[in-house]
């Protein structure tokens, strides 16, 4: 049938060839009313197919656009062995979400200790500040381990380099700046990050969200959006955002 419409448009003149429609359109498509779709709509747009998800804990990030209609690969990155096994469990059914062996994320190669919150989303290697202790009791520190770190460049290269269009996603809990320096070599190739922000200290050492603004601005990225997070309950400040950039 398919061949006899052709034949026929043919004979006026005409040609039916299978529409594509284009990022924008695919974009404009998504009801915004939707939970998650101004990501997803970030995501379609900028047509990004791989997602390198680093700070993963249980898979919460990951199970939430692939719910939003996320259609592309995600690759996961965890180092506390608890976070890791729910992680494990929760990708287990899904082709496109691959966990990666466990370690830390970090600008260096070897054995590091992570602090281990009670809440374990606050778990980091950094020292915890009264900041975030206050604000949130039980981010408080209960024990500790040793696990391997690793540079990012290093272990995703190859990915990298399959995908059309990659997304860089950090939430380390202070972290982010030392993940970002042991993936230089791939930052060239990326085309978004989606990261953690703090906007008062919360972990010794950390950059807060100017410093780091600048950081991502001469790295070539624009801010796109942000999303609160961490917020103090005493007081209802905003102490924590996600922003996404692009190039």
């Amino acid at each position: 049938m398919k061949n006899l419409i052709k034949q026929i448009s043919r004979k006026f003149g005409f040609d039916i060839i299978k529409y594509y429609p284009s990022p924008l359109e695919r974009s404009r498509a998504i009801n915004l009313k939707n939970k998650g779709a101004d990501m997803l709509k970030l995501l379609t747009f900028h047509e990004i197919d791989l997602v390198l998800d680093v700070g993963a804990n249980v898979g919460q990030f990951a199970t939430q656009l692939f719910t939003i209609g996320y259609q592309g690969k995600i690759v996961s990155f965890e180092p506390l062995s608890s976070a890791y096994n729910q992680l494990l469990e929760a990708s287990k059914n899904n082709q496109d979400w691959q966990v990666a062996e466990r370690c830390a994320i970090g600008n260096k190669n070897g054995e590091i200790e992570i602090n281990i919150s009670e809440n374990s989303e606050s778990s980091s290697i950094l020292s915890i500040l009264p900041n975030h202790t206050d604000a949130a009791p039980k981010s408080a520190y209960i024990g500790s381990e040793t696990t391997k770190i690793r540079k990012l460049s290093e272990l995703v290269y190859n990915y990298v380099d399959q995908s059309k269009a990659t997304l860089l996603k950090i939430d380390t809990q202070g972290y982010e700046n030392d993940v970002l320096e042991g993936a230089k070599e791939i930052i060239p190739k990326l085309k978004g990050i989606h990261l953690e922000l703090s906007l008062v200290p919360l972990y010794d050492g950390q950059i807060l969200f100017d410093e780091m603004l600048d950081k991502l601005k001469n790295m070539g990225f624009s801010l796109y959006n942000l999303y609160p997070g961490f917020r103090d309950y005493r007081t209802g400040r905003l102490l924590q955002v996600m922003g996404t950039f692009f190039r």
